[in-house]
């Protein structure tokens, strides 16, 4: 096991919530050109939104954890398809319509990443009432994780909603999101929320150029009621400001292949430390760990847990007087 994992192996319940997945395509191209076929070098089909992105990671790293998702038409079957050899325990309700398909172009040459993201189908009240149903039953007094975004016909004060529901069971809340769906979800004192450091800059309205202004806007929203606020800083690591201080986490020497899922890994890392009771400091060494190893991955494929020793070791979290 990685040098971060508990002594006893225990951990609380996990459950996800992708209310918007999509199958993931990744080409791998020499080069874009307008106007003309370009033929792709690989091409890989991954189980994708943030939450089943969670999800897989967090089996990776050989954390049992429950993934509630909602899936329609042909592409919502295929989807399925690619869960059962990435996920132990998927919850799938399905709806009408057609789950959507998510595109990652990787051009060589220049070195560029394009995404191109679907929309999703129309989710019903009855359809949403019955995942979150599922959803809270299975995270019941562990970690609840709302990641991603939302599909039509579902309000952007769903996670907040979720957060009360979480927080009166007992639960300790995870909240991945960005604009109308992380400013609402923050009133509610979620446990721990994730943005990047354009994200945050964008919730309190300034740019945040020095590591201390991100340090100082993170504080600001942990005295607000969030226990736990990582940001994420891309090649420059991270940051985690928290009850006990603010660390920051200098990513390894690694090169980049695709970002995708860069972010969803770094939750997994957290959740996974902090669920079985490890301190902050560590959490935010494991977060930056299969952040950084998932970067290193083509496409939309995820770190590997041999790999997980490695990154560790050349993960610096040092704690900083802000």
């Amino acid at each position: 096991m990685p040098e971060t994992t508990g002594t006893d192996g225990h951990c609380q319940p996990i459950a996800t919530l992708t209310l918007n997945p999509a199958v993931d395509i990744a080409y791998e191209v020499d080069r874009l050109v307008a106007d003309q076929k370009t033929h792709a070098r690989v091409t890989r089909y991954d189980p994708g939104g943030n939450g089943i992105n969670v999800a897989r990671a967090l089996k990776e790293l050989m954390v049992c954890a429950h993934s509630c998702c909602i899936v329609a038409g042909n592409v919502g079957a295929l989807l399925q398809r690619l869960l059962q050899h990435h996920l132990d325990d998927p919850h799938c309700i399905d709806v009408e319509g057609e789950t959507r398909i998510n595109a990652t172009i990787l051009q060589s040459e220049p070195a560029v990443q394009y995404e191109v993201t679907g929309i999703g189908p129309r989710v019903s009240s009855l359809a949403l009432a019955a995942i979150r149903e599922r959803f809270l039953g299975l995270c019941k007094d562990g970690f609840g994780v709302l990641t991603g975004s939302v599909p039509p016909g579902v309000e952007e004060h769903i996670y907040a909603d979720l957060l009360r529901q979480i927080r009166a069971q007992g639960g300790f809340g995870v909240v991945d999101a960005h604009g109308p769906l992380l400013h609402l979800a923050i009133a509610e004192r979620p446990f721990l929320i994730k943005p990047n450091r354009y994200e945050l800059g964008l919730l309190c309205g300034r740019e945040l150029p020095r590591l201390e202004d991100v340090a100082q806007e993170g504080r600001r929203l942990q005295r607000q009621g969030v226990e736990y606020v990582c940001v994420s800083l891309g090649g420059d690591g991270a940051l985690l400001v928290g009850p006990t201080g603010s660390f920051y986490a200098r990513a390894p020497a690694i090169t980049v292949r695709s970002t995708v899922g860069s972010g969803d890994s770094m939750v997994a890392g957290l959740v996974a430390a902090f669920a079985r009771g490890q301190r902050p400091e560590e959490a935010l060494r494991l977060a930056v760990a299969c952040g950084s190893g998932t970067a290193t991955q083509p496409g939309t494929a995820l770190f590997s847990y041999n790999a997980l020793n490695e990154l560790l070791r050349q993960t610096e979290v040092t704690l900083l007087d802000i």
